[in-house]
């Protein structure tokens, strides 16, 4: 089938017997992830709370499920000629890794924005890759000129009956680990993902709840929900790449419409406080896709009244440099962390005064600038930008509340 034929009329309806297809064939060639439960956020949330932990799954997410469900379906034919698809990173290395396993040929169109380390493992697990492209859309557009030119099979990330199968096999193993489970919160990007699950779920236990997040600068399923049919975004604005998805994909659509019961978003900053938290408290790395279920607890976004939750955690591919940014932002968002900006006299001891206020109360100074050069100054001041370490909202209001009383004109950057 060619990638202008993906048309929701052309392919075939995935089933719950698909999807239990599926998961044979996987048995042994991906790993059935952990559900663990959680007893700091049990404890939090006074439920049981679980996390089906994909972040562990080869390659560091879910997508080799359903790249390898799609491999298999190829005949010896389609095998010879290879495929090819476009990604910015989880999937590319799915495709990759399985594709090495099952000895296709692989050709992977990855944008320039996508994380290096992202790239160097897609090829390190033996595919090309083609850099093309500032965003994922020119990198589709580009794999699907190589197709038609090199006659390849294309593998999209989740318009295909067999990918969501792949991906389905999650909630087969979901309801097999916890089968009193009553709710499942899943990331949504194209919706493959969710679509697989929800199938699977409610076939097997229609009285349960699904619950998708998206993350708010990337919303383009909640906001067809809204309106009732498959709309796109004019932008993409957040950190959570695995799931920044433009355009509605109508075939994964009919699925949400069908079986999920609700639709979240959240914040950059909500997703970055979960990943924070996830470190901190569970000692779990994830990335900004795999966190948004979490922090769709942690920013109230869900009202559950149920007792048995499951967060899929779908993907832990946080390189170093986003993960520096992302404890930032977390400590920010959770007032542990504040940036401030104080004017003070430019004559000896200042500075000295002002560390002092701060010291006594008992924050740590993580960063200081000093900076005489700031040109709307009145005459004898100068600015300094400060990095405070601090132990919450509260202390962070006092901090600012004592630097006024001792004279200092302050603000907030962050």
């Amino acid at each position: 089938m060619k990638p202008e034929d993906l048309k929701p009329e052309t392919l075939k309806e995935v089933t719950l017997s698909d999807i239990v297809a599926a998961e044979k064939q996987l048995r042994g060639f991906v790993l059935e992830t952990p559900l663990k439960q959680s007893n700091y956020f049990s404890e939090l949330f006074g439920k049981n709370i679980f996390f089906k932990m994909e972040n562990l799954q080869h390659t560091g997410a879910f997508k080799v499920r359903g790249a390898r469900n799609k491999l298999l379906s190829l005949t010896p034919e389609e095998k010879k000629r290879g495929v090819v698809t476009a990604s910015a990173g989880n999937h590319a290395q799915g495709v990759a890794y399985q594709a090495k396993l099952l000895g296709v040929r692989a050709t992977i169109v990855m944008p320039e924005s996508a994380a290096m380390t992202k790239v160097l493992a897609t090829r390190g697990y033996g595919a090309q890759v083609i850099i093309k492209g500032a965003t994922y859309d020119d990198a589709y557009q580009e794999a699907l000129e190589l197709q038609k030119e090199k006659k390849m099979v294309f593998v999209h990330a989740y318009e295909d009956p067999s990918i969501i199968a792949g991906q389905g096999t999650i909630g087969l193993e979901i309801l097999k680990q916890n089968p009193a489970v009553e709710v499942v919160i899943v990331p949504i990007g194209g919706g493959g993902l969710i679509s697989g699950i929800a199938t699977a779920l409610k076939s097997l236990k229609p009285g349960m709840r699904v619950i998708g997040v998206q993350a708010t600068g990337a919303s383009a399923m909640a906001e067809s929900l809204k309106k009732g049919k498959p709309v796109a975004i004019s932008e993409i604005k957040t950190m959570a790449e695995g799931i920044a998805v433009k355009r509605t994909s109508p075939y994964t659509f009919k699925y949400i419409q069908k079986y999920v019961d609700r639709i979240v978003s959240v914040t950059d900053e909500e997703i970055s406080a979960a990943i924070l938290q996830l470190l901190e408290k569970t000692k779990t790395l994830v990335e900004g896709a795999g966190a948004v279920s979490l922090a769709a607890l942690l920013f109230n976004r869900v009202d559950l009244k149920e007792k048995q939750i499951v967060c899929l955690l779908s993907g832990g591919n946080l390189d170093v440099t986003t993960l520096s940014h992302v404890i930032e932002r977390g400590l920010v968002q959770e007032g542990r962390m504040v940036k401030l900006d104080i004017t003070i006299d430019d004559k000896p001891g200042s500075l000295n005064h002002l560390t002092k206020v701060i010291a006594d109360m008992k924050a740590s100074i993580m960063q200081v600038t000093h900076d005489r050069a700031v040109v709307s100054l009145p005459f004898g001041t100068t600015k300094v930008f400060m990095t405070l370490e601090t132990r919450g909202p509260e202390h962070v209001q006092e901090i600012l509340k004592s630097l006024q009383s001792a004279g200092y004109h302050v603000s907030r950057i962050s």
